[in-house]
């Protein structure tokens, strides 16, 4: 996410892509889904659901058709260049519009003018071929003050992600070890309500025991940040496998559940004090258009890249849904805890020991791989943020500076706070916001401006969105700001009732 073009990488199909873009959506945000869908009432959260899904769809096509715009500018760009110097070179000879313009010659059709190109109607000057991540889309169509907007708006969603996953890992180890090993023992899904006061190990608290657990986190994890960390494929497929198992036990077990009658679930229709919440994890969970470039590009057939994209949409959607009210049935909304995974661990719910423990340490075996890439990527943004035209850093802000800044940020935050729910409701509500909508709004305004200045206003670009009309960026618009409007008043008005 600093921005800059990479090599595409190995290609592979569409419908991999369609399985690796339902992996990148549904994480760890869906595990506190439950909770907000029983604060705020199945009705409403259904409606809210939906309505959210159908717009992250709209802004991820918006990103898509700016993505093929960047690649047409640059294709463009570097056509120009190579036009020129082949002018320099020899005067006299000229490139003529009637050469044959092959289908995937790239190569040669680079060499040649852009208006040949468009005379021809050829489709290949907007195909997604490099991958143009955020970054550089933004300091390709946005002005010095918009990119700056946007690189705050990335480091602050990503100090959000960090302090998410920072407290999350504690919390579950403190959830896990102090039922353990209390007189207690797997009750931490009974509907007991414990303080963070009360004893976990003889004198230890649970708060004490949250903290220690956090400071070993930020000791053990915290290093990678001053270092270059990339994730492989076979971590990859580790922590995507881990995961499908844990949400697919926790549907399984909760039907079972239902199905003989031990559902404990009262949920009411509509509660509107628990909207704030809901929307920021609604947001959060449908959070990918910063991770589009990377997952879009490698696809090897585009044509049918948005019909595919709406699928994956609808199965999340299912997903979301059965996961979710499987959840507020089962159980009570007084014992549905942040992390869904913990209504797991009680002995009653389940007698075999390794699933609750597989359940309950879950989050810390996924969201371990993923901490130091979230803090690389962030310490990478700060650095392009500030980066200055043929500039280097001293090698103390470069490696010490900037790490910290990094680090130290979400920890503190986590140590003031473990509320799991409030940590993703603020964090989507706020930057997430302003990824999933504004900035895609933002992008595709400005790159079919740019693109009907450079190449006429009679072009094409063949992956516009479906919402082509500029009434849908407009109203995506409305919709981002009102609801930074809408969640701003809620809290001061939770506040002032506190």
């Amino acid at each position: 996410m600093a921005g800059g073009i990479t090599d595409t990488g190995e290609l592979y199909s569409p419908y991999v892509g369609l399985v690796y873009m339902f992996n990148l959506i549904v994480g760890t945000g869906a595990l506190t889904m439950p909770k907000a869908f029983a604060t705020a009432g199945w009705l409403i959260s259904l409606i809210l659901l939906m309505f959210l899904g159908f717009m992250s769809y709209m802004t991820t096509t918006f990103v898509v058709e700016a993505m093929a715009a960047a690649n047409a500018q640059l294709r463009w760009k570097r056509m120009e260049k190579r036009k020129e110097d082949d002018e320099d070179e020899d005067s006299s000879s000229g490139v003529s519009d009637s050469d044959v313009l092959l289908q995937d010659g790239y190569e040669r059709a680079e060499t040649r003018p852009i208006l040949s190109v468009q005379r021809r109607g050829s489709a290949n000057i907007f195909e997604i071929t490099e991958r143009v991540e955020m970054g550089q889309m933004a300091s390709m169509f946005f002005n010095k003050v918009g990119v700056n907007l946007f690189y705050f708006c990335i480091i602050i969603y990503l100090y959000g992600d960090l302090a998410i996953y920072a407290a999350a890992v504690p919390v579950s180890l403190m959830q896990v070890t102090c039922s353990i090993t209390g007189n207690h023992s797997c009750s931490v899904g009974d509907g007991t309500k414990y303080n963070d006061t009360d004893k976990c190990w003889g004198p230890i608290r649970r708060i004490d025991a949250y903290r220690l657990y956090l400071a070993a986190f930020t000791l053990l994890l915290g290093p990678f940040t001053f270092f270059n960390v990339q994730k492989t494929k076979y971590l990859q497929i580790m922590t995507s496998l881990m995961r499908w198992i844990a949400f697919i036990l926790m549907i399984i077990l909760a039907l079972i559940r239902i199905s003989r009658g031990q559902a404990e679930g009262h949920p009411s229709m509509a509660q509107l004090s628990g909207i704030r919440n809901l929307f920021g994890v609604c947001v959060y969970s449908f959070m990918c258009q910063h991770s589009l470039p990377s997952l879009i590009t490698p696809i090897s057939k585009k044509k049918h890249i948005n019909k595919l994209v709406l699928l994956d949409y609808i199965l999340i959607l299912a997903f979301y849904s059965l996961l979710s009210f499987t959840a507020i049935y089962c159980f009570r909304n007084d014992t549905l805890m942040d992390m869904y995974t913990l209504n797991f661990t009680n002995c009653e719910i389940i007698s075999v020991a390794f699933i609750r423990y597989f359940l309950g340490l879950f989050p810390v075996f996924t969201i371990s791989t993923n901490f130091p890439i979230i803090a690389v990527t962030l310490r990478n943004n700060w650095k392009t943020l500030f980066h200055r035209e043929g500039g280097t850093y001293p090698w103390v802000v470069d490696r010490i500076v900037f790490p910290a800044i990094t680090l130290i940020p979400p920890v503190l935050v986590a140590f003031c706070t473990h509320d799991l729910e409030s940590l993703v409701g603020i964090t989507g509500a706020y930057a997430g916001n302003g990824i999933q909508y504004l900035i895609p709004a933002f992008l595709a305004y400005c790159s079919r401006k740019d693109t009907q200045l450079v190449f006429g206003s009679g072009t094409v670009n063949k992956h516009l969105s479906p919402f082509r009309h500029s009434f849908w960026i407009v109203f995506v618009l409305i919709w981002g700001f009102s609801c930074f409007v809408f969640v701003t008043a809620n809290i001061v008005l939770s506040e002032s009732k506190l």
